[in-house]
């Protein structure tokens, strides 16, 4: 491999790849009284000290009055009845839940016309069935032909959702939450073959008969889509979503309703199954996610493992304690423990782990073997080279036998902040990454979805001539408008 040595000596205080240790990972249940969450009220040690840093001292001061000392030293007893409660204070990056004190009344929205012209096109977007308003369309686009986007898909609608939430305006996503739980009941066949019953759609559409005068939903669970794909994380946004409805209003009694109880644990019951895989992440089918075409993220995709282990964070705190709750509450924070643990050693990637790699020896059997999944150094893309920072880092797109995915994909690095997959320093690594490497990621336009394109032959081979992701257009490098 014609790649020069990278070993570079790395400053002690950057934040690199320490090793991770099991116990500073979230514990499962039996657990909790040992573990030590304080760590997680812990203020991130920032790297770059020049630039305008996100949580200042000010910030911090706010976050430690929500929280009482108590809760952030205190032993928690899991069988205590406020103890999803005193989790929720503590797991949560953003300490107690923001219920009334949302946006709309702190903030507001900046008056700027570009927002008001932002509002009145998501409005134009509603769709309606018997009169009560249940998402947007996909686009609003009427220069191409439609497609599917005169549909409300269940991912595309979560961003929409979450504006009307911070609006103070919840009942669309109630609405919302509640006719694509009624669809996931509905009977799922594609070509003779009946798909989990957990499965929840991908996307739904109004149908209009005038001459009965009435409205149908029609569902889509893969059997119309573009390459025939069920999609794998419209379960996880639909837990999510749910979760941000009973944080923002406060109200819980949608989230306790047997029907959506029931909705939670179909979905849990598909993605918590026992198998043949020995990883503790989510099997995903290539165009089974957001990247919904053929784009090499077959396998274990960094944007399904961050929404897997958030939906799991969420049910922990939606799911009622009854005897069918608690099965699922157990199983949940074993998942949670192993899961955590497998990204933050296996899929994380700074300077000092791609020395590793590059240096790795093949062929290791055992468990004591170093280069776990057998990945071979020539196998390294010579772009990561120039593309790794000294100081920051990322969460790659997939990690399965022999093949590492390098590529840096938006959605997943995002979501793992969020959802606190990432370590404080791992979230603060990746910002680090975004920031020195702003002219790829950003540029003049959205962040990309993906970074770097494919080309020319490597582009027809692993996405199938695709003109779709044709290089920096769509997922292939490209933004999202």
């Amino acid at each position: 491999m014609s790649t020069p040595d990278v070993d570079v000596d790395v400053n002690q205080n950057q934040n690199q790849n320490k090793n991770v240790k099991a116990e500073d990972i979230l514990c499962p249940l039996a657990e909790y009284e040992e573990c030590d969450f304080s760590k997680l009220l812990e203020k991130p040690r920032l790297l770059n000290i020049d630039r305008q840093r996100s949580l200042d001292e000010r910030s911090l001061s706010e976050l430690s009055i929500g929280i009482s000392p108590r809760h952030a030293t205190r032993a928690i007893d899991p069988n205590s009845s406020r103890f999803f409660e005193q989790l929720d204070y503590i797991c949560s990056p953003v300490g107690r839940r923001s219920g009334f004190s949302t946006p709309r009344s702190q903030i507001g929205f900046d008056p700027h016309p570009m927002v008001a012209e932002a509002w009145e096109a998501l409005r134009r977007s509603l769709v309606y069935f018997r009169g009560q308003p249940v998402g947007t369309i996909a686009a609003l686009d009427n220069t191409e032909e439609n497609l599917n986007y005169d549909q409300v898909f269940v991912r595309d609608f979560v961003p929409s959702a979450l504006a009307f939430l911070m609006n103070g305006e919840p009942e669309i996503v109630k609405n919302f939450i509640l006719k694509t739980l009624r669809l996931q009941s509905w009977e799922k066949k594609i070509d003779r073959f009946q798909l989990g019953e957990g499965v929840m759609p991908a996307s739904f559409k109004v149908l209009h008969d005038p001459v009965r005068n009435n409205e149908t939903l029609i569902a889509d669970f893969g059997e119309s889509a573009i390459g025939r794909v069920a999609p794998v994380d419209s379960g996880f946004w639909w837990i999510i979503l749910l979760r941000a409805y009973t944080k923002s209003t406060g109200d819980t009694s949608l989230a306790e309703l047997p029907e959506c109880q029931k909705g939670m644990r179909l979905i849990l019951s598909l993605c918590l199954s026992e198998g043949f895989d020995t990883f503790p992440t989510l099997l995903c089918a290539d165009g089974c996610c957001m990247i919904d075409r053929r784009m090499g993220v077959y396998g274990y995709p960094i944007e399904i493992q961050a929404l897997f282990f958030m939906a799991l964070r969420c049910a922990l705190l939606l799911l009622k304690q009854d005897d069918e709750g608690k099965e699922f509450i157990e199983r949940i924070a074993k998942r949670l423990h192993a899961l955590s643990y497998h990204m933050r050693s296996y899929f994380w990637l700074d300077l000092k782990q791609l020395n590793d790699i590059y240096r790795f020896k093949t062929e290791e059997y055992s468990h004591t073997a170093v280069n776990k999944f057998n990945v071979m150094p020539d196998s390294l893309p010579e772009w990561v080279f120039d593309f790794m920072p000294v100081y920051g880092g990322y969460f790659i797109g997939n990690v399965s036998p022999a093949r590492m995915d390098f590529r840096w994909f938006c959605l997943g690095n995002c979501i793992a902040i969020l959802s606190s997959l990432a370590t404080p320093e791992q979230s603060t690594a990746i910002m680090d990454l975004i920031e020195s490497r702003w002219e790829e990621l950003v540029g003049e336009m959205p962040l990309k979805v993906c970074y770097p394109a494919m080309e020319t032959h490597e582009w027809r081979i692993i996405t199938g001539c695709d003109p779709k992701n044709t290089r920096w257009s769509y997922h292939n490098g490209g933004s999202w408008p």
